[in-house]
């Protein structure tokens, strides 16, 4: 009797780009572990890009620039002065121009974020190669930054919600639009250099930063302690160098 033929066990199929949009908040080492396969960002991307778009285009419409950028400057004592010292005429004319100004830069931040993503990932690159003898590819670098940007989508979501819901939007801070740090409750007329180091420290920052430690961890096999050692290090510097900043211009 001939014997049955064996059948080679099927690989299981590759997850979906939904799938591993979703997977990135519930089990990111699917994800992290698929870019191996595909470095593919476009979906994540277009996300970011959609939800984007929609929150600028809300707050155009709800609250406009004009108001917004109003807000901006009294976070910053020293500009709002000199705006305040301006003849009428000539205040006014800056006012719009700030306007314009930020309108164009809120549309254009998804162009801007790749820009963003771009150096990012070339100095993690540079640090995980030279610091940490890393064998990683800059592509599967820069789709692991995309991926872990997402956490940082619920700010705009959230403050659509309550924009659309009618919340007083008499301070709204478009840098800072919700309470996911403490620099969020600082007022207008406090102290800037703690905003800014407290407004850094921001609950979804600090999410896609894990993030981007772990999937390092994946794409580049160094060790856990060693990826969160560079993204962390990395981030502190930043953090550093906008408290002082914010301190030389406050």
């Amino acid at each position: 009797m001939a014997a049955a033929p064996v059948i080679p066990p099927q690989e299981p199929a590759p997850p979906s780009e939904v799938a591993r949009i979703a997977f990135t908040f519930f089990s990111p080492s699917k994800t992290f572990s698929d870019l191996q396969r595909s470095a593919s960002w476009w979906a994540p991307y277009l996300l970011i890009v959609v939800v984007s778009l929609a929150f600028i285009t809300v707050v155009d419409q709800k609250i406009g620039f004009p108001k917004v950028v109003e807000n901006l400057i009294q976070l910053q004592p020293k500009q709002a002065d000199r705006v305040e010292r301006l003849p009428a005429d000539q205040r006014e004319k800056v006012m719009q121009q700030q306007a314009t100004i930020t309108k164009m830069i809120s549309y254009a931040i998804p162009v801007i974020a790749l820009l963003l993503y771009a150096v990012y990932a070339a100095v993690l690159l540079a640090t995980l190669k030279f610091g940490a003898d890393a064998q990683v590819e800059y592509k599967r670098l820069y789709a692991l930054i995309v991926y872990s940007r997402l956490p940082e989508l619920f700010s705009p979501l959230l403050a659509m919600v309550a924009i659309l819901a009618g919340v007083s939007t008499d301070s709204f801070n478009l840098q800072n639009p919700v309470a996911t740090n403490l620099g969020y409750f600082i007022a207008p007329d406090g102290s800037a250099v703690l905003r800014t180091l407290l407004s850094t420290l921001d609950v979804l920052t600090i999410w896609s930063l894990i993030l981007t430690s772990i999937g390092i961890v994946y794409i580049s096999k160094v060790k856990r302690s060693t990826a969160f050692a560079i993204v962390f290090g990395w981030f502190a510097f930043i953090v550093l160098a906008r408290v002082a900043l914010t301190a030389a211009t406050s």
